[in-house]
């Protein structure tokens, strides 16, 4: 099965959805595929849609998918990255409508050079990226959160 993720941000994002129906609909991609739509008017009959899902639901959808496509928001990448799987985000653009600055593209570039995520890009085919997911192993994630901690702990000290 393959995820897809929009999140919750309130802005549409049918650019993806419209992609992977047509990639499903071609039949280049075989798997089941799940959506959590979020904002995002879609129909289709190709997708299982669902607009939200609980934190519960989203874990154990995330633990059973082979690869995870996903908006560049940062909990749904880390959510898979953290369950070891291929995870492909794709940002959220401006020019788009899709939301209102382009962070997103700054998450999905680090992400990327960590070596954590694929990305897909407009410049690229998603057949293709799916395709290298197929054998992309992520690096392990490794929150900073010990080191924040330590820091604050410190400087509290110290004051």
């Amino acid at each position: 099965m393959i995820l897809v993720v929009l999140g919750t941000h309130e802005l549409p994002f049918t650019r993806l959805l419209k992609e992977v129906d047509r990639l499903k609909s071609e039949n280049i991609i075989k798997d089941d595929i799940i959506v959590q739509y979020g904002h995002t008017t879609y129909e289709s009959d190709l997708l299982t849609l669902k607009q939200f899902v609980s934190y519960k639901e989203m874990d154990l959808l995330c633990e059973q998918a082979r690869i995870i496509i996903t908006h560049a928001g940062t909990g749904s990448i880390i959510t898979g990255i953290k369950k070891g799987k291929p995870v492909i985000a794709c940002a959220r653009l401006q020019k788009y409508g899709e939301h209102n600055d382009d962070h997103q593209l700054q998450i999905v570039s680090a992400l990327v050079n960590q070596e954590h995520i694929l990305s897909w890009e407009e410049e690229k085919r998603l057949e293709d990226v799916i395709q290298q997911a197929e054998a992309f192993q992520p690096k392990p994630f490794h929150s900073g959160r010990e080191q924040i901690y330590q820091l604050i702990e410190n400087f509290i000290k110290e004051v």
